[in-house]
Parts: structure tokens; C-alpha cells; sequence
């Protein structure tokens, strides 16, 4: 966007947006069939695993066999190539990049309010605002076939997605640009609407609240530590989590001195805020394991450290996350992040309405792996997506549109978007029709990575 395009007033880049209906016709966005040349979704699989962790990867796959939805989750780079030759308006939001339905949760504010939001900025990167809209509505429809729901309804959930971002988008547009920044889901008015949806969704939205209100840094700790010789220690459980300990060789264990862990420590305190700095610079690293989680990420380093403070019983777990590149890098215009983990951080502070306030990153001196850090399961909370009724899922995917819509007024033009979508469902219907073609190539895909499982091509290991 030009400096005149910036300056230019609402209803000009409204009329912007409009205009752009001429040159990209909000229809087109329905039409999708696989190009000639796709590749193949298992080989695209195979080529991320190329760095991660060999011994994990079974456990990534058997998550991913599990259900088409959960071949969707773990298939972001998949749809990235496939949503790389679709229309595009050309204007241009942070996306999360992997904006499925279950990547949107319940969690903290620094000021301990909960608020729902968007939880996942391991592909954030500059884009597209249709692409991330295009995944939410997929990820709809296929959750809904997962449920057993009848395809009308699923389309339906489909719609809802793009009709709910308009709507949200046309408030955006004309809200104060202060207002739009200062905008969150307050987790009271998710319970609200869940409870006019339907009896079983409310039961929902109530345990997800809850679980969110008990996952505290004490609860954590409970779970994952144990007391040995009056020391705080990680618990061992392999595979899923194994202290690093067990798994450094010993010329590892020779080579990462203190003052490599020190070294460490200390470029991840510079990414933060000085006050965060001074609050960190009473704990000290007590602790290290690697700690499996997720779908797509399963196989890439994931850490969990145990720092404690000076008093009794006063610890802290944050987790330490790999970045590598963002599945979206190839198919978007290059931006200059620094690095992959402080894309994900400028991206997560960019689009959250609030962030934990732990968020900050570094290169690993011994192996060049770039981390982000957060703290581990601190008030967060996700809903069950397979125990919604159809009312519930509706509501759900309505929350989830709103909150996606807000980030992407935060970071884009929202007067544009809302020009180019317009006031009717044009967009919606569109939308609809690339989530029903898009459900029916997951499934697809799907089978077959059934089929490559039967082969031998890749190794599963359910129920882990």
C-alpha cells in the first residue's frame, strides 16, 4: 500500500476494495480443482520431516490417521501450495497462516482475564486475507463431516464463517482505529452465546472455561515436576516427554557448558521488554526435557524449562518452540522478520489482542535453531470440537470468524476488505463452494496417507 493509499479516506479505500470486485470476482473464489502439476500431499509431508526429529515422526503420522480433520491440522503446508494458485485481491494482512478451527482458544491476558482468541502463529507471515479465511471455512466443513453431520448443515457452517468475518469487518471499518486495537473476546460473552445456542453446547463452552481457570503455572508444575532430593525436577515419560538429560550424547553433555545455557539465556532475556528482563532475572534455569505436543509440529524441537525463584515452591515452566520457515514463504511477497522465531512473536503480538507476556525468542548457539518462548499451559483452554451439537459448532465458528476478522483489521485494511466483500453473500457462497471442493481433496488426501501407511512409505504409531 502507497503512502496516498494510506492517507486516503474510509470510504476511498472502501470504494477501492469495491472496484476490486472487477478485476477478482468475488465468485472465482469458489473455483478449485487440483492443478496438474500438484504434488504429492504425502511427499510434501515427507519433505518437512527432512530436519525434525526421525524417532517422533510415527507419532506425527499416527495423529494425523486419526481422522480427515486431523489430516487437515497437520497439513498446513499441503494447503499452502494448493491455496497459492487460487485469486487473490492483493490486499495484504498478517495471516496466522494456519487458521483452522482448533487453533483458537481460551487463554490469560497479562492482567489474568480470559479472552478468546487466535493461538497458533507457527506460519504467520504477511498475505492474503483470503487465505486464511479459505482454511477457517475448510476446516468447518471438514470438522462438520468428522461429526456426522449431513453436508447442507456442513455448507452451512461454511457460510457462517465468511458471513460472520463480513459482518465483523463492516464494524471494524468504522470503529476508531484505537477501538479496533484495543478489541478482544471476553471469554463471559463466549459462555453467553454458547448458552443461547443450545444445552450441550454450553456444557461445552463451561469445561473448556474451566480447564482454562485450572491450568495454572501451580497445576503445570504438579504435573510435570517431582521433588528428588529436595530439588524440583522434570518428570520422565518417555516418549512424549524425556528430560534432555537422557537425551544429550556425552559430548554433548561436554559441550553445553553453563555458560553456553548462560549465553542462551540471556539473548532470549533481550528480546523482551526491560521490565519482563528484570522479572526473569529472579529465576534461574533449573531444568530442560523435550515435550511432544500438537500434529503438524510433532518431530521439531519442542522444550519445556523449569526455572525457579528464590522462595519455597516458587517455579516456572516456559516452553521453547523451533521455528522454521513459514509453510506460506514460498508463495508470498519476502518480508525481512530478522528470523523465524521472531516472526512468529511479531506476528503473535501483531494479531492477539493481548500475548503472554513471556513471549520472546532466540538462536540456539550449539545448533543455530531459532526458538520462541512462552510460558506452558498458563489459563489456556480449547473446546471439544467432536462433542458439539450442529448449534454449538455454529457458535463456535462464529467466534472464531470474529476474532480472525479483528486480526486481520489490525494489521490490513479493513475499509477495503469490507468494500471488496460487500454487503450481501456473494463471498460467503463463494467461499462455500471452495470448502466443500477442498473437504473433498482432504478426504482424499487423507486415504492417501492411509495408503502410504499400509505401503510402508511412512511409519504410524496411533494412540500416543
Amino acid at each position: 500500500m502507497s503512502i496516498n493509499e494510506r492517507m486516503s479516506t474510509r470510504p476511498e479505500r472502501r470504494e477501492m476494495g469495491k472496484a476490486l470486485r472487477k478485476e477478482v470476482p468475488r465468485s472465482s473464489h469458489g473455483i478449485w480443482e487440483p492443478s496438474p502439476g500438484r504434488p504429492d500431499p504425502v511427499s510434501l509431508l515427507q519433505e518437512q520431516d527432512r530436519d525434525r526429529l526421525e524417532h517422533l515422526l510415527p507419532i506425527k503420522y499416527g495423529r494425523m490417521l486419526e481422522s480427515p480433520f486431523a489430516f487437515l491440522r497437520g497439513s498446513a503446508a499441503v494447503m499452502a501450495v494448493d491455496l497459492a494458485s487460487t485469486p487473490v485481491t492483493g490486499l495484504q494482512v498478517q495471516l496466522c497462516g494456519d487458521a483452522h478451527l482448533l487453533n483458537f482458544g481460551v487463554f490469560a491476558t497479562p492482567e489474568r482475564k480470559l479472552v478468546f482468541d487466535i493461538n497458533d502463529f507457527d506460519e504467520t507471515y504477511a498475505g492474503p486475507w483470503e487465505w486464511d479465511l479459505k482454511r477457517l471455512a475448510a476446516s468447518a466443513f471438514v470438522a462438520g463431516r468428522d461429526n456426522g453431520f449431513g453436508e447442507d448443515v456442513n455448507r452451512k457452517l461454511a457460510e457462517t464463517v465468511t458471513t460472520t468475518y463480513r459482518d465483523a469487518m463492516v464494524r471494524l471499518a468504522r470503529a476508531s482505529t484505537l477501538d479496533v486495537w484495543y478489541f478482544h473476546v471476553e471469554v463471559d460473552r463466549v459462555l453467553e452465546a454458547f448458552e443461547r445456542s443450545s444445552g450441550k453446547a454450553g456444557k461445552s463452552a463451561r469445561k473448556m472455561v474451566k480447564k482454562a481457570r485450572t491450568h495454572t503455572h501451580e497445576q503445570t508444575l504438579e504435573k510435570l515436576t517431582e521433588l528428588v532430593d529436595g530439588r524440583r525436577r522434570i518428570l520422565n515419560d518417555p516418549p512424549l516427554l524425556v528430560r534432555l538429560s537422557e537425551l544429550l550424547t556425552e559430548e554433548q553433555k561436554a559441550r553445553m557448558t553453563e555458560q553456553d545455557i548462560e549465553k542462551m539465556w540471556m539473548e532470549y532475556l533481550s528480546s523482551l521488554p526491560e521490565e519482563r528482563r528484570l522479572l526473569l532475572s529472579r529465576f534461574r534455569v533449573s531444568d530442560v526435557a523435550l515435550r511432544v505436543g500438537g500434529v503438524g509440529s510433532v518431530g521439531t524441537l519442542c522444550l519445556i524449562v523449569l526455572l525457579e525463584g528464590g522462595a519455597k515452591d516458587d517455579a516456572l515452566i516456559l516452553q521453547l518452540k523451533e521455528a522454521g520457515p513459514s509453510v506460506l514463504e514460498p508463495y508470498v511477497i519476502k518480508r525481512d522478520y530478522g528470523n523465524h522465531a521472531r516472526r512468529v512473536v511479531l506476528g503473535q503480538r501483531l494479531m492477539q489482542a493481548a500475548s503472554d507476556i513471556f513471549l520472546g525468542w532466540h538462536k540456539g548457539l550449539l545448533t543455530g535453531i531459532q526458538f520462541y518462548w512462552r510460558q506452558l499451559k498458563d489459563m489456556k483452554g480449547s473446546i471439544d470440537v467432536a462433542a458439539l451439537d450442529e448449534a454449538g459448532l455454529e457458535t463456535y465458528l462464529k467466534v472464531c470468524s470474529v476474532c480472525l476478522a479483528r486480526a486481520h483489521a489490525r494489521t490490513g485494511d479493513a475499509s477495503a476488505i469490507s468494500g471488496y466483500i460487500g454487503k450481501g453473500d456473494a463471498l460467503s457462497r463463494a467461499i462455500a463452494d471452495f470448502a466443500v471442493a477442498y473437504a473433498d481433496q482432504t478426504e482424499r488426501d487423507y486415504q492417501a496417507l492411509v495408503e502410504a501407511a499400509k505401503s510402508g512409505k511412512i511409519t504410524a504409531e496411533r494412540g500416543i
